[in-house]
C-alpha cells in the first residue's frame, strides 16, 4: 500500500508541472490585457507600466512561470489581480462549498444509479431493463439548468418546501444546510446516476456471466447472495472508477447549477477569473483542480485493493 501511494506522488509531481506550465503558457497566449481594466478608465501608460513592473508580466515568459511556481512551492499562490487579495484565500473560501455541494450530488448519484443498475442487470430483457434505460437516457438529456429552475418553481415558488437558493455551512448550520442542499444535489446527482446506472448495469451482466457466479448458483445460493457477495463485489472495480472521476469533474466546477442556485463555489471563481484575465486566480483553480483529481485516483486505487483482495498480491 505504502509503494502504491509513493509510486501515485512520484508520477504526481510530472504531471502537476505540465498543467501548470499549459496552463500558464495558454493563457498569455489570450486576447486582451487586464492591465487595461485595472488601469481604470484614464489608462494612464505609467500606472499600466508600473503594474506590469510589479507583476513581473514584462519578463520571459518562462521566467514568469518559475517565478510564480517558486512561490507555489512555498504555499504562496499571489495575489488576485482584480481584487488583491491572496489567491490561496480565494480558493480556501470556495473549495468547502464545491466539496459540500459535490459530496451531497455524488452520494445522491450513488444512491440512486447503483441499486438501479443492479436490477436493471438482474431483470435484463424485462420492462423493469427497459424502464432503467429510459430514466437514465432522460437524466443524461435534461439540462441541468432547466431541470434546477423547474424544480425551482415547483418546490420553492409552488410548495415552499424547501428555499430557492443560497449556501449555508453544514458545520454552522447543518439543517439549514441540508434544506439548501437537497435541490441542487439532485440536480446534479440526477445526471451522474444515468452515468452510473449504465455502468453498473454493464460491469454486473459482464460478472453475471462468468463462471463463479454459475458456480455459486450451482452450489445452491439464493439469488440475492449471489448478487450481492460475489457478482457485486467483482463489479465494482470499473464502478469505483467512474464515481472517482465523476467526483472529480464535480470538484471542478458544476457552473450553471451553482449559478441557478446561487452557490458561491469554485465553479463560478474560475469562470469570473477567466473572463477578468486574472491569472492568478486561474492558475491556482486549476492547479488546485489537477490535485483533486490525483487525489481521486488514488482513492480510486485504494479501493480497488479493499474491494477485491486479489488486488492486493499485485
Amino acid at each position: 500500500m505504502f509503494t502504491l501511494i509513493l509510486r501515485r506522488f512520484l508520477i504526481a509531481i510530472p504531471t502537476l508541472f505540465l498543467v501548470s506550465l499549459f496552463v500558464f503558457a495558454l493563457q498569455r497566449a489570450l486576447p486582451g490585457d487586464p492591465f487595461l481594466v485595472i488601469a481604470g478608465e484614464e489608462r494612464d501608460p505609467e500606472v499600466i507600466a508600473r503594474l506590469r513592473e510589479i507583476y513581473r508580466m514584462d519578463d520571459p515568459i518562462f521566467v514568469q512561470f518559475f517565478a510564480w511556481l517558486g512561490q507555489v512551492v512555498q504555499g504562496d499562490f499571489g495575489r488576485s489581480l482584480r481584487t488583491g487579495e491572496p489567491v490561496l484565500n480565494l480558493i480556501l473560501q470556495k473549495l468547502p462549498v464545491t466539496i459540500q455541494l459535490a459530496t451531497a450530488s455524488i452520494l445522491v448519484a450513488i444512491c440512486i444509479g447503483i441499486p438501479i443498475g443492479i436490477l436493471a442487470a438482474r431483470r435484463k430483457g424485462t420492462i423493469v431493463d427497459y424502464s432503467a434505460s429510459a430514466v437514465a437516457l432522460s437524466g443524461l438529456s435534461i439540462p441541468n439548468f432547466w431541470f434546477g429552475i423547474m424544480l425551482i418553481l415547483l418546490v420553492s415558488v409552488h410548495l415552499k418546501w424547501l428555499p430557492a437558493s443560497g449556501y449555508e455551512s453544514i458545520f454552522e448550520h447543518p439543517w439549514e444546510a441540508i434544506k439548501r442542499l437537497i435541490m441542487p444535489a439532485f440536480v446534479l446527482g440526477n445526471g451522474l446516476a444515468a452515468f452510473l446506472m449504465r455502468h453498473t448495469r454493464s460491469a454486473m451482466l459482464e460478472v453475471l456471466r462468468s463462471d463463479y457466479v454459475r458456480t455459486a448458483r450451482a452450489k445452491g445460493l439464493d439469488e440475492d447472495t449471489v448478487v450481492h457477495r460475489h457478482a457485486l463485489r467483482n463489479a465494482l472495480v470499473p464502478i469505483i472508477t467512474l464515481t472517482t472521476l465523476l467526483f472529480g469533474e464535480l470538484l471542478a466546477g458544476a457552473v450553471l447549477t451553482e449559478q441557478v442556485f446561487t452557490i458561491p463555489g469554485f465553479g463560478k471563481l474560475i469562470v469570473d477569473a477567466v473572463f477578468n484575465r486574472d491569472y492568478g486566480v486561474v492558475q491556482g483553480v486549476v492547479l488546485c483542480t489537477a490535485i483533486g483529481f490525483i487525489l481521486m485516483n488514488l482513492i480510486a486505487d485504494i479501493l480497488y485493493i479493499l474491494v477485491n483482495p486479489r488486488l492486493r498480491t499485485g
